[in-house]
């Protein structure tokens, strides 16, 4: 709770989505992986033998529920869905020292066999992306299909001080995607959305600010630097997957050149979404 709110109406949205993942059939389990790490992950309470395993991956912005609560109810009513906290978000964490996307993936993949999980398709989400595209290229037998959502997989060390990105180095970058004051949230937002919402009382932003995005954030900082430190193309091992690239026109925080290059490097489907469609969709 901030000094400016007497409430936190972002612990009680929270509570809002932890209701809404129930009703759609999903309990929260956490599992010790025996290395120092720890995940949680939302899973089916009653898995359907019938149906197929979908894992979702979510972005920086903030914990699963937050990213995925829109999907969660149509997605559970034709998949089993299974939605992890990657660790350093929600109340997944680690005492290892890796902050590689690689690590994220392989702790994915541990949390999924605990689970009794041995074929999936994976949806990954912005930094989420990364974490699937490196779960596809380490399980081949395990990942059956792969969708990639505007993330910037593809992208050099060199682009940045190319100036493809709207902010100048990594350390810019990390201040506006892990937010610490309010002016700094609403340049996420601006950048993450189309049409941002343009009046926003500062003690919401400070109350968001004081719930998400202050747990974990040296080790945060870290999974953004080691995602672009000596990061080449020619260094990322291509998957074999069916894979489907979504991606907005107008995003700014992994532009869609990145998703072009992404295409030719897979050889895969691009699905462009206008930015009418994305006016209110998050992208980080």
């Amino acid at each position: 709770m901030t000094k400016s709110c007497m409430i936190s109406f972002t612990a009680l949205q929270d509570g809002r989505y932890r209701r809404s993942f129930r009703a759609a059939g999903l309990k929260s389990v956490i599992t010790d992986l025996g290395d120092g790490t720890v995940v949680h992950c939302w899973v089916p309470k009653v898995h359907e033998p019938n149906r197929p395993n979908l894992l979702l991956i979510h972005g920086v912005g903030a914990n699963a529920m937050w990213q995925w609560n829109s999907f969660i109810a149509p997605l559970s009513s034709e998949f089993n869905v299974y939605v992890p906290d990657l660790v350093f978000f929600g109340r997944s964490y680690s005492t290892r020292p890796d902050r590689t996307e690689i690590f994220q993936a392989r702790c994915v993949m541990k949390t999924m066999e605990a689970h009794g999980v041995r074929w999936m398709r994976v949806v990954g989400l912005s930094y989420g992306g990364f974490v699937a595209y490196s779960m596809a290229a380490q399980f081949p037998d395990a990942v059956e299909r792969v969708v990639i959502a505007a993330a910037g997989v593809c992208m050099e060390e060199s682009d940045l001080e190319k100036g493809m990105f709207k902010v100048r180095n990594v350390e810019e970058a990390t201040v506006i995607l892990l937010p610490q004051t309010p002016d700094k949230l609403r340049r996420l937002m601006q950048l993450s959305f189309y049409k941002p919402i343009k009046i926003f009382p500062t003690c919401f932003l400070k109350d968001f600010i004081d719930v998400m995005c202050t747990e974990y954030l040296e080790e945060r900082k870290e999974l953004i630097i080691a995602l672009h430190k000596d990061r080449k193309l020619s260094d990322l091992p291509k998957i074999t997957q069916p894979t489907l690239i979504i991606w907005g026109e107008q995003d700014q925080v992994f532009p869609l050149e990145l998703g072009n290059r992404l295409k030719r490097q897979q050889r895969s489907s691009l699905v462009l979404f206008p930015k009418e469609v994305l006016q209110n969709t998050r992208t980080f």
